[in-house]
């Protein structure tokens, strides 16, 4: 029993031994040049070390901020926060390069995920929107820096996503207002879309609703201006025909309710 113990002991200790020594063979040395700490942390990065390649990255940018190679460092830096989900500290380190290297080869790219990084901490439509304020100023910095940029068609894509979550936002609050029946509120909040989001997917809907209210306020000459307005603005829309229908019945009440002028002839 003794025999077997030991040899249960041996076979169990030697491969965590031989893991200790195969770890301290690997230690880092603290003496690395510059080229070498950098090429160890691509290494690390390449293996999606995301966590030992940001401490190399972070080293490098501390000890040789005026080398060559600082600019690169400090972006992928700012990468191992971003593939870590830290997107505060990430739209840090992006910020901070395009800062300290204006003249980077790394720009472009680190001005892109600078929003982008915003964009990931963007919240559903219902809570503050901070971060979507601050991705959409980001992405229009971009486009207005870097229109012939490959990454073009990507955030303008997604600067349309936060620009409808913004729209959806001020839309619910009209929306409440308007099945409370609140008109002369609703009416306030679709106006806001109109003219904040009139690019937003939630365009057609206010400028239907706008002129619900309207109707429903009996101002059916203001309801008749809306009605139009959405058949010229979204003439391909699902609710076009609605809409020229609803035209023609505020206008048929509206000739109803004008009171026929008096001809003065008919007084002399």
């Amino acid at each position: 029993m003794r025999k077997w113990f030991l040899v249960f002991a041996c076979t169990a200790i030697l491969p965590a031994l031989l893991l200790v020594q195969s770890c301290s063979s690997k230690k880092i040395r603290a003496n690395l040049s510059m080229t070498e700490r950098m090429q160890l942390a691509d290494e690390y990065f390449a293996k999606k070390r995301y966590l030992d390649a940001r401490d190399q990255y972070r080293i490098l940018t501390l000890s040789y901020s005026g080398s060559r190679l600082a600019d690169k460092a400090q972006f992928y830096l700012a990468e191992c926060h971003f593939f870590t989900k830290e997107y505060i500290l990430s739209a840090s380190e992006y910020e901070r390069l395009i800062k300290m290297y204006p003249n980077s080869e790394y720009v472009d790219d680190a001005k892109y995920k600078l929003g982008y990084s915003y964009y990931k901490l963007s919240p559903k439509y219902s809570l503050d929107q901070e971060y979507t304020l601050k991705a959409i100023r980001e992405f229009q910095e971009f486009l207005e820096e870097y229109r012939t940029s490959d990454l073009a068609p990507v955030v303008e894509k997604q600067l349309a996503e936060c620009r409808n979550k913004l729209a959806q936002k001020q839309y619910s609050s009209a929306e409440i207002y308007y099945k409370m029946k609140y008109w002369d509120a609703a009416i306030i909040y679709f106006n806001l879309v109109l003219d904040q989001y009139f690019d937003s997917q939630y365009a057609p809907k206010a400028q239907f609703y706008l002129a619900e209210c309207y109707r429903n306020l009996r101002k059916y000459e203001e309801a008749a201006v809306e009605y139009d307005r959405f058949v010229e603005k979204f003439p391909k829309h699902e609710w076009t025909g609605k809409a020229k229908e609803q035209s023609k019945n505020v206008k048929a009440l509206r000739s109803r309710a004008t009171p026929v002028a008096e001809n003065p002839a008919e007084d002399r």
